[in-house]
């Protein structure tokens, strides 16, 4: 199948006069079968105003490894299908080949996705738009014109989190680790959203866009060997705003790879082994511990107040009172407060999580339990069948898993829409 199911966009007659022109931004690694599959998504799509950055890379000392000679041949075979693709244009960086791939400490996709996009950078016009894509990622023909419709109807934002879902396949390990990987994403999110957190959203390659001016006016992105999704969010949500909807949705593949440090194929990789100590699913209490600071944040601006967040804080910033510095360069508590979510921001949540979460002797499945106890008391009825006091992200069914992930899209998918209320 070259796309994913059909499009839910409805667009009026006329509508689409005036839509920003898009620009892809695709870095490509050792992909021959998925390639042509996003090819042929591009090829479908319903908007024609776009054009597409290629960067087919890898390091250079894979030409002298003899257990990377399939890959060489992969990239080789990219660079050729991108070079006769000829439905768009279409720029091919070589950041393969002997003599030009990556040497030294700059490698990786956070590299060739900061390659691609300044490419972009340098022959688009302010207004056009971004769209970070990966080759594992399909989508319906409507894709590209749901974005360029969501800008549109907000000038002002400075980035859009694509909602994504990912699709299983035919085997039954990665179909389980994906779905405790996006169970722990949604989960995560869905805290994020509750108490109120400006770094509620998910940071994927895959499922990124944003519009040249604001790409520009944050300096472009900051290179990475890998989570440049993760910093480059975080960079523009520092900016102006973020958008969480968009009436489509993104596909990435269900698979490993280990060509990150982090993120979805290396959380594959470690839990199919057992181990999810990076991606644990945090219980609601520590996010919680970051609600009532953010409730105290009028009362912080007046005086210093021990907070468990300003204990960490003040240990991770080596300051006695952290909010302080806050004070004396702020002299109303709109501008403190922007400040203090500009200090403890995104990295700092999960620092907190990550740090705090040793204090917490109950197991992920049971913090999910507690999760839906809390804030979704009907799940029972609404999930019928799973035996939550025996829930087992080992041994429990998929299909458990994977209603209990469809549970989480949906109400994930409610908050994202009901942020663009606001």
């Amino acid at each position: 199948m070259p796309c994913s199911t059909n499009s839910k966009l409805t667009v009026r007659p006329g509508s689409i006069a005036g839509l920003p022109f898009v620009n892809l931004a695709l870095p490509v690694m050792d992909e021959p079968d998925l390639l042509p599959r996003l090819l042929a998504c591009l090829s479908a799509q319903s908007y024609r105003r776009f054009r597409l950055f290629a960067c087919v890379n890898q390091p250079e000392s894979w030409h002298s490894d003899p257990l990377k000679k399939e890959a060489c041949r992969h990239n080789a075979e990219s660079l050729d299908l991108l070079r006769n693709w000829h439905e768009v244009e279409t720029t091919v960086i070589d950041c393969s080949t002997r003599g030009a791939g990556w040497t030294g400490k700059k490698h990786g996709v956070g590299y060739a996705r900061l390659t691609v996009m300044e490419e972009i950078n340098k022959v688009a016009q302010p207004g056009e738009l971004i769209i970070s894509l990966d080759a594992d990622t399909v989508f319906s023909k409507d894709f590209l014109l749901s974005v360029a419709l969501t800008f549109s109807r907000h000038p002002s934002a400075v980035a859009l989190a694509v909602p994504y879902h990912h699709r299983l396949v035919d085997d039954d390990t990665a179909n389980r680790a994906i779905l405790r990987y996006e169970i722990y994403m949604r989960h995560y999110f869905l805290n994020m959203y509750r108490i109120g957190s400006p770094y509620a959203f998910t940071a994927l390659g895959s499922a990124m866009a944003l519009p040249v001016w604001a790409y520009r006016a944050i300096g472009g992105m900051t290179p990475k060997k890998s989570g440049e999704d993760f910093y480059f969010l975080q960079k523009l949500k520092k900016f102006g705003g973020v958008l969480l909807w968009n009436d489509e949705t993104v596909y990435p593949e269900s698979r490993f790879s280990d060509r990150v440090f982090f993120g979805t194929g290396p959380a594959m990789i470690k839990g199919a082994a057992g181990d999810w100590s990076s991606y644990p699913v945090y219980p609601c209490s520590l996010f919680d511990d970051i609600f009532e600071t953010y409730r105290l944040l009028p009362d912080l601006f007046h005086v210093q107040q021990k907070t468990k967040i300003t204990d960490f804080m003040a240990t991770v910033f080596n300051e006695t009172d952290p909010c302080q510095p806050l004070r004396q360069n702020h002299h109303d508590c709109a501008h403190f407060t922007r400040a203090f979510h500009e200090k403890f921001d995104g990295l700092r949540i999960l620092q907190y999580l990550k740090s705090s979460v040793g204090r917490h002797d109950s197991t992920d499945e049971e913090n999910l339990h507690d999760f839906f106890q809390r804030f979704y008391p009907a799940h029972g009825t609404e999930l019928p069948g799973i035996d939550w006091n025996n829930l087992s992200f080992a041994d429990s069914p998929l299909w458990d898993l994977e209603a209990i992930r469809d549970f989480l899209f949906q109400k994930e998918m409610e908050a994202r829409f009901t942020a663009t209320l606001r």
